[in-house]
């Protein structure tokens, strides 16, 4: 065991956030640590790292043992180059190192320091992790003499992930390391914590994410931490059976109480045959009964839907757009129509907010038409939070605008009752916007856009800071909503299950146009040039005298379709096997090599059933 905690007992304000907790953490795991905001994820991060002291039990560090923490929040104010920052995972070294990179870098460099630089480095035999340095900037392609200060967010979170890289730590600590990078660099990031030799705990509400990378997943639920080994599926399977069962118990418990209760207020007939066992143990059930920890509501979104819009939500023709000189959009021609869920899919930087404020017309193009329909009800979530600009005002006051109520369908409710619904206390609702957390912000963002009519949703990152069950709960809201949805997501697995079509920025202002989700824009989207060329020149190309394709399918391919069934039964039975062979005790204790050819299974299994199921749909498609 690497790391660990044994009865771990801590209360912060008066709540119990780790009651008992138990925890171990092996060589090379992948644990994702996942549960409600405010559950006390962050906290549990701080706990392991020894930030936090604890009220009771133990904290466990295998000895020597080399610990990194990529923290949640971005530091605002440090200061230096991106390579200073990096070097200054690998400790004072890596300050010195960092001094001799900039100095030698200098057009007339001090020669006199630089030697006195380099007279130290050699004698603390540094040029390793020098070495170590430069190859961790170059390996994550960062601008080594970029200010950090100056970066984009996701841009600074990469830089700190190398960071805590370079210090080739035997456990990493990410909380929500995710946050604000586009798909390309969460993928890139994904690649980067599959290779890395060390133990991983990480906190992330990116459901492809967390498939990808996790090994294990602990839930922190009502101050218990409960372990699912196994992946993401294995997990939901396996907290909805202790859901299931927790309910059981309980109204098991809660009957026997009751039939206790009627008994201790019964005549005077009963009163003798009344024993002081009996009445201890009812008082024993009462205490148990009031220190109970019922689980959270779930959030509950209604969304108010406005009149019908007319047909046509917007018509862009020939568009273009460029920002000091670069261009974002070219000749882009594209109709939105009422009911379509668009998602805009693009690195950060791109021009996925100036396409939106384009379709809304809050920006007019350089050049191209654009025409918005008739009768439109706009609701619009910022994902610069906007809305909450005012950090001294409390959540009735963002909710209630100085009213009491609010209409909600043909219904009035209490600002107090309707934030009720969004998980806010009467207590939480108003305190200062200052003092809540991310994922209660997102809440209330939620609770605003929500209770005004709309027929036309715009949603730029409404992802970030929402915990998996509210994310659950708005996607299934989406995709009952009858009016228009424009969706700007990094969210994979979100974007996936929301839109039916997608507008990706796929560089040099091209903005393609895509039936489907993001998985469905991998599948028809032309290839990089490297892989056409190579598939153009692996194709065989048709006999001259090759005549038309014709509907229906020949005696082969109705062969080939009969038979892909068995074919896609016999792959999963594989997939499964294979997981609950990574889930088992020891897996991880193997070495590296052993692991990784389990994995290559696993990931080859899991390409040839996307190839299975595609050409099952394909030849189902062709059937006559």
């Amino acid at each position: 065991m690497l790391l660990g905690l044994k009865n771990v007992q801590l209360s912060i304000a008066g709540t119990v956030l780790l009651d008992g907790v138990d925890f171990a953490l092996n060589a090379r795991e992948r644990v994702c640590l996942v549960g409600r905001n405010g559950a006390g994820k962050s906290t549990l991060m701080k706990v392991l790292s020894g930030e936090l002291a604890v009220d009771g039990g133990e904290l466990i560090r295998a000895s020597g043992l080399k610990l990194a923490r990529m923290q949640q929040d971005v530091p605002a104010a440090e200061a230096g180059s991106v390579y200073d920052v990096v070097a200054a995972g690998v400790g004072e070294i890596g300050h010195l190192v960092a001094q001799y990179h900039a100095l030698s870098h200098r057009e007339h460099p001090d020669l006199k320091r630089l030697d006195a630089l380099h007279a130290r480095i050699d004698a603390a035999d540094g040029w390793m992790l020098e070495s170590r340095v430069q190859a961790i900037v170059t390996r994550m392609r960062l601008p080594a003499e970029a200010a950090f200060s100056e970066l984009s967010g996701g841009l600074k979170r990469r830089v700190l992930l190398a960071q805590a890289l370079v210090a080739e730590p035997d456990v990493l600590l990410l909380d929500e390391p995710t946050n604000h990078l586009d798909i390309d660099s969460i993928r890139e990031m994904e690649e980067t914590l599959a290779d890395f030799n060390g133990a991983v705990v990480f906190i992330s509400h990116d459901r492809a994410f967390v498939r990808r990378l996790a090994t294990r997943i602990c839930d922190l639920d009502r101050g218990q931490l409960s372990s699912w080994p196994g992946g993401w599926e294995a997990y939901l399977k396996g907290k909805e059976e202790a859901l299931h069962a927790e309910e059981r118990e309980r109204a098991l418990f809660d009957k026997k109480l009751a039939q206790e209760e009627v008994w201790i207020r019964k005549g005077i007939e009963a009163r003798r045959t009344r024993n002081a066992g009996r009445v201890k143990a009812l008082l024993a059930l009462r205490e148990q009964f009031s220190q109970r920890r019922n689980r959270e509501g779930q959030v509950r979104i209604a969304v108010q839907e406005a009149e019908r819009s007319g047909k046509l939500v917007a018509e862009l023709s020939d568009v273009s757009h460029a920002y000091q000189g670069h261009s974002l959009i070219r000749s882009l021609s594209t109709t939105i129509l009422r009911g379509d869920k668009v998602g805009i899919i693009g690195p950060n930087g791109a021009g996925k907010t100036t396409l939106l404020n384009i379709i809304l017309g809050k920006l007019t193009p350089d050049e191209g038409q654009v025409r918005q329909g008739s009768k439109l009800e706009v609701a619009y979530f910022d994902q610069l939070r906007g809305a909450l600009s005012d950090l001294e005002q409390t959540a009735v006051d963002a909710v209630g605008g100085g009213k009491e109520f609010v209409e909600i369908g043909d219904a009035r409710k209490h600002v107090i009752g309707y934030l009720q619904d969004f998980l806010f206390t009467p207590d939480r609702a108003r305190v200062p916007v200052r003092v809540l957390s991310g994922g209660e912000r997102s809440r209330l963002l939620l609770a605003q856009l929500f209770c005004k009519p709309s027929n036309l949703l715009v949603l730029d990152e409404p992802t970030n800071d929402l915990d998996m069950e509210t994310l659950d709960l708005l996607e299934e809201r989406l995709i009952e909503y009858q009016g228009t949805v424009l969706l700007v997501s990094h969210d994979r697995e979100f974007l996936n299950n929301v839109v039916t079509r997608s507008l990706v920025f796929e560089g040099n202002g091209r903005v393609g146009d895509y039936v489907g989700g993001y998985d469905d824009w991998l599948r028809q989207r032309t290839p990089p040039e490297p892989q056409r060329a190579a598939q153009t020149k692996a194709a065989t190309p048709a006999p001259a005298t090759a005549r038309p394709a014709v509907a229906g399918l020949n005696t082969k391919q109705r062969r080939e379709l009969d038979a892909l069934p068995k074919k896609i039964e016999a792959l999963e039975a594989e997939q499964h096997a294979l997981s609950e062979q990574m889930a088992a005790e020891g897996f991880y204790q193997q070495s590296r090599e052993a692991i990784e050819v389990v994995e290559q299974k696993l990931s080859a299994l899991s390409d040839a059933l996307t190839t299975a199921y595609a050409r099952w749909e394909e030849l189902e498609s062709q059937r006559s």
